[in-house]
């Protein structure tokens, strides 16, 4: 009832509204102007004012009636983030998923898997693949929009959207940045940006590095480059184009932050419980150096914007994302935990072989935007299409056995496997959407709706073939509430549709692709920007989906009924004073399967899922030493169950941070030395868990960066 009353109000205000258009006086109407799309620049401080994700692309953040977080430039040069996860921890509700996170990191947020093909977005459009370390070295910040974000993307799960926006030619600039941390490993970037006339401008970002995170047998080499290219042909019609490339090549069971060194699958000791082992020595490594990560990946994205005239304008947009991988996995099974036994320790390192995954996604989108009035309501109409389409070539994986030791482990070496089988997998996923946001005095309504036309096709490798077709309507509708200027208050429901993350590794049916299903979700919340630059936000929300997990009975990847996720979330960040940046972030999380085939699973927390994340990290500028800046962080992720039958949880824990970086005046254009300290304590955790998998944390690490600017 709630979201039929919110649309009926939304219908009511447009009918009254259109009967009132004759009445508008054409000085009144004349005075409305589109705005232009916003190309953000580099920018000082932790607070962010706009957002460039979704329909809300150019909307001030604290008029987006769902949660957003924006994770800026100065915090990842604060942070001397290295990879999405160093951005992403500072946001509320995310944890590592059970993945090593060595070629890419997995993520979940609020509970729910990031899904690695179709969430994770390049300049809010194009489906980047995260199945290699996406490079954030031209990237002028990272957003996340939190929860069902099919109206605009289509086919993804209810966690969010993970939008990339990368650096642009719109000012000079050369920097140079290079890094070196306790373990020998290196990394150096150029950026140069140059407006080459007043109309065209081209930013190039390059670098390369020796990874070395810490862990024995250890090491391996990554490279990247990006090209920004802004033409304005006229005031009316300008071109954006975006490349960029990044290849690594490094042992599976390393890491470059701090996910997980190996995937652990537990035992069983007693019926329906599982025994979480001492996590071994923090530098140890269960794999070796002949079990291999090789990741490339490229994309590319033009985008063209048409003005029509003052009131409304045409974007079109086309890319394409290719990721190639050769992939070892490993994980540790069936080993004796029982300290009396001569075999304490040992156990059977299965290896999962892969070579030339292959994953693509090519995206075209048309939108028209516009702002009118009917009477006295400003409409902000966007009326747009999209299609993607998803290819994988399903290269199958040679499992290979040999002992290790949890406890003291041999490095192992491989010859290089030979044989494989493909099962390829196409989707085409086309969708209309509708939306529009009604201005009636300090009242915004919303509504929106998508049409969506999802097409899979898989085949076996016994030519068997496996289709799914879906076409379905999916609404939005949402009021915000404006009393003054910096204040909101929003409420909204929301329904999406997801593909349901493929089938696990250690799976009988792995990589399997399930039905797509839909999701439900609602939030309200509050936003308060008490001064500028800095932001509160308070949300609660709740989401109901599909819930899969693996049956012990036949270990099959399976739907298995839904799911429902309630939440509290808060974040504050910005900047305090002229001295004092603040990123604050937390999420309380209520989750559970309320029905399931088998019952049993009812009332269970979905795997992975944490009650409790939370994370605080600030950077102060000592006024009596100009140019010093300290800064501090500390990132919390409660206990997680390690599958769907909750047989076992993970610890929680919290990992801290330190940095110190000095601004040296009179040396360059800009000069700057800094030394961050992660994983502070050189605390042993668990970083992630999963489907019985489970993956820690890696060593305390200790980088040295020097950025000039010239």
């Amino acid at each position: 009832m709630k979201n039929f009353g919110i649309s009926t109000i939304a219908l009511a205000t447009a009918f009254v509204s259109g009967a009132a258009h004759a009445q508008t006086a054409p000085a009144e109407k004349d005075k409305l102007e589109l705005e232009d799309i916003v190309v953000t620049a580099d920018k000082s401080g932790y607070g962010a004012n706009l957002v460039q994700v979704g329909t809300f692309r150019n909307a001030r953040i604290i008029d987006v009636p769902l949660t957003v977080n924006v994770v800026p430039q100065e915090l990842l040069r604060a942070q001397a983030a290295q990879g999405l996860f160093d951005a992403l921890r500072n946001t509320a509700g995310v944890s590592r998923s059970n993945a090593s996170g060595v070629s890419a990191d997995n993520f979940t947020i609020r509970g729910i898997r990031v899904e690695n093909r179709t969430s994770f977005r390049l300049n809010g459009s194009l489906p980047v693949i995260n199945l290699v370390d996406l490079p954030i070295e031209n990237k002028d910040r990272v957003e996340v929009l939190k929860g069902v974000g099919a109206l605009y993307y289509g086919y993804s799960p209810p966690s969010g959207i993970i939008n990339m926006v990368t650096k642009r030619a719109d000012r000079d600039v050369t920097d140079f940045t290079a890094s070196v941390n306790d373990s020998g490993g290196t990394r150096t970037a150029i950026d140069i940006g140059r407006k080459i006339t007043d109309n065209f401008g081209l930013r190039v970002n390059a670098g390369a590095g020796i990874v070395a995170p810490g862990i024995k047998n250890v090491t391996g080499d990554r490279y990247f480059a990006s090209l920004a290219a802004d033409f304005a042909v006229s005031d009316a019609l300008k071109f954006r184009f975006d490349i960029e490339h990044v290849q690594k090549d490094i042992p599976e069971v390393a890491t470059l932050t701090a996910p997980a060194v190996a995937s652990v699958l537990v035992p069983p000791v007693v019926a329906g419980k599982r025994t979480i082992p001492d996590i071994p020595a923090i530098d140890v490594n269960l794999g070796g150096s002949g079990l291999r990560s090789y990741a490339r990946a490229t994309n590319f994205l033009l985008r063209a914007d048409l003005k029509l005239g003052s009131q409304f304008a045409l974007t079109l947009e086309g890319g394409q994302a290719q990721t190639t991988r050769d992939r070892d996995s490993p994980t540790l099974t069936n080993y004796d935990l029982r300290p009396t036994s001569a075999n304490y320790g040992n156990g059977t390192l299965s290896i999962s072989r892969t070579r030339d995954q292959q994953y693509r996604n090519r995206n075209v989108r048309a939108e028209l935007a516009g702002v009118f009035m009917t009477g006295p309501v400003k409409h902000n109409l966007i009326v747009g299409g999209n299609m993607n389409w998803r290819y994988q070539n399903g290269r199958s994986s040679t499992t290979v056995t040999v002992a290790q030791n949890i406890f003291n482990p041999i490095n192992i070496q491989l010859q290089e496997p030979t044989t494989f089988t493909t099962s390829p997998l196409d989707v085409r996923d086309t969708g209309a959407y509708v939306t529009d946001r009604l201005e009636i005095g300090p009242v915004d309504l919303l509504a929106g709706v998508r049409y969506s036309d999802y097409q899979s096709r898989t085949a076996s490798t016994t030519g068997a073939i496996t289709e799914f077709q879906v076409q379905t309507w999916t609404p939005s509708y949402g009021i915000v509430v404006k009393p003054m200027s910096n204040l909101s208050l929003y409420a909204t429901y929301l329904e999406g549709l997801e593909e349901v993350t493929p089938a696990p590794l250690n799976a009988a049916n792995a990589q399997a692709v399930l039905p797509p299903a839909k999701s439900e979700q609602y939030e309200v919340g509050i936003k308060y920007e008490p001064r500028t630059g800095f932001l509160i936000q308070l949300a609660g929300f709740q989401i109901e989906r599909a819930s899969a997990f693996t049956d012990p009975v036949d270990n099959i990847y399976k739907l298995a009924g839904r799911a429902r996720y309630k939440g509290i979330e808060a974040s504050a960040a910005g900047e305090i004073t002229r001295d004092l940046s603040l990123y604050l972030s937390g999420t309380y999380l209520d989750a559970k399967v309320i029905n399931a085939t088998p019952a049993t699973l009812i009332g269970n927390r979905p795997e992975e899922t944490p009650e409790w994340t939370g994370s605080a990290s600030f950077e102060y500028r000592l006024p009596m030493i100009r140019g010093l800046a300290v800064g501090a962080s500390a990132f919390y992720v409660s206990s997680r169950p390690i599958n769907a039958q909750n047989e076992a949880f993970i610890d929680g824990s919290t990992v801290y941070g330190a940095s110190i970086r000095y601004k040296v005046p009179g040396v360059a254009k800009d000069m700057t030395i800094q030394l961050n300290v992660d994983n502070l304590t050189n605390l042993r955790y668990w970083a992630g868990t999963g489907s019985n998998l489970l993956g820690y944390g890696v060593p305390r690490q200790a980088k040295l960066t020097v950025r000039v600017g010239l």
